[in-house]
């Protein structure tokens, strides 16, 4: 009963920290483990392409940099508020870059985009650029969190009124009203709802054009996260516009994304392990199979939505 207890507590003090905006250790640390992932997973894809252009190097950079600068931030206020949203905003604009690429990669196949089906599915993954940068959008959300033993706590409140006589006890300081400070005390439920919806359509975009590569071969574990995308989707969309939903439906969904990316995870690994040579071969059936960490990023976006459940909604 007491370790339950405990566990209890431990439970309302990380919903209380998550619904004050007080939890920018903990998402930076999330933003770093991410970005191995999505690192990972365009390595040896870019590793298929033969690395045929300087430029497919950049988002291994970029991945390292904002583990880096994640794990630094975890340890220092300084570098969570400065370097932390510089590497996150170049990561960004270099998916962004990448998802030109990748259309324009599309458009050279034969045929170009008068075939679409065909050189989407055959050509570079279109919308892998775009869910590479979850990890740096995160590590940018991150950045104007704040701490949990942030100094503000013990400081006289002060007014959002210029002409406020509070304004004399706090150095003629004032708070600005604004987006900023809606994020530092987490009140950003719709603007999460609406990343989730973001991401679970790249996510499930890539699953259908990656099962379909396959025949969809395991027709029900394949197809779970096209189903599931849409439905996190449309859950996300319904948060928008109720509260209610938000704290009901959009978490519920939200954790069969993570579950679903979870065993999607195990597929994927023992498809590389029922390649010749399976595990013995562990590089080459890695660049070669299924995409390990694809499912992993597809849970990602469950974790988004997770979040935005939690949180509180914007004034």
């Amino acid at each position: 009963m007491g370790a339950l207890r405990f566990l209890e507590q431990d439970a309302e003090e990380i919903d209380v920290a998550i619904r004050e905006g007080r939890f920018q250790r903990g998402l930076a640390l999330v933003a770093a483990l991410s970005s191995v992932l999505g690192g990972a997973e365009v390595t040896y894809m870019h590793y298929r392409g033969s690395f045929s252009r300087r430029i497919m190097y950049t988002p291994l950079f970029c991945a390292a940099a904002v583990f880096g600068t994640g794990l630094w931030a975890v340890g220092s206020r300084k570098a969570a508020r400065t370097i932390l949203p510089a590497v996150c905003v170049l990561t960004i604009a270099d998916g962004i870059v990448g998802f030109y690429f990748h259309v324009r990669g599309v458009h050279r196949k034969p045929g170009g985009w008068r075939i679409p089906v065909i050189n989407v599915v055959m050509g570079p993954p279109l919308f892998a650029p775009l869910l590479f940068v979850v990890s740096a959008y995160l590590g940018l959300i991150a950045s104007f969190l704040r701490r949990s033993e942030h100094p503000e706590v013990r400081r006289f409140p002060r007014s959002a009124d210029r002409g406020h006589f509070a304004r004399l006890l706090t150095a003629g300081k004032h708070e600005h009203i604004s987006w900023q400070q809606d994020l530092r005390e987490g009140r950003f439920q719709k603007h999460m709802a609406v990343a989730t919806i973001v991401s679970a359509f790249f996510s499930g975009f890539e699953a259908l054009y990656s099962h379909y590569k396959n025949g969809f071969q395991y027709k029900i574990a394949q197809s779970s996260p096209l189903v599931i995308a849409p439905a996190l989707m449309a859950a996300a969309g319904a948060a928008i516009k109720s509260k209610r939903a938000a704290h009901t439906v959009l978490p519920v969904l939200s954790v069969a994304a993570m579950v679903d990316g979870g065993i999607g995870a195990f597929y994927h690994i023992r498809g590389v392990g029922r390649r010749p040579g399976g595990f013995r071969k562990p590089l080459y059936n890695v660049v070669w199979g299924p995409p390990v960490f694809a499912p992993l990023l597809f849970a990602a976006c469950g974790f988004v939505g997770m979040l935005a459940s939690l949180l509180r909604r914007e004034k």
